[in-house]
């Protein structure tokens, strides 16, 4: 089981979720798709896309959970049905990427 980033997260970013996760498992996802999809505008210019959780690196913990301003992140079990589609956009964001682009899509605590 991992957790996932949802809706709540477009076009905010916020990293309090980030500063608590032992393991660096965050990317982020520019994906201006998702802001036309949610009809969200960034909070800042060009700031398109969401963070996402990649599922393979999750342990798990629980950490970032209560920590996200946006209440955007849940158990997978746990997501409400309205965003059950964000599970695979967590995964297929962090699939796409080539070993180069994970590290350079990382959000970590000292990025």
């Amino acid at each position: 089981m991992a957790y996932v980033v949802a809706e709540p997260c477009i076009g905010t970013k916020d990293r309090a979720c980030v500063e608590v996760c032992p393991v660096d498992c965050f990317y982020d996802f520019p994906n201006q798709e998702l802001n036309t999809k949610a009809g969200k505008t960034p909070a800042k210019t060009g700031d398109f896309g969401m963070l996402v959780i990649h599922p393979d690196q999750c342990i798990h913990c629980g950490a970032c959970e209560p920590e996200c301003p946006t209440e955007a992140i849940f158990e997978d079990d746990d997501l409400p049905e309205q965003w059950s589609d964000y599970a695979q956009i967590n995964a297929s964001a962090c699939e796409s990427y080539s070993d180069d682009e994970l590290d350079q899509k990382r959000v970590t605590s000292k990025s």
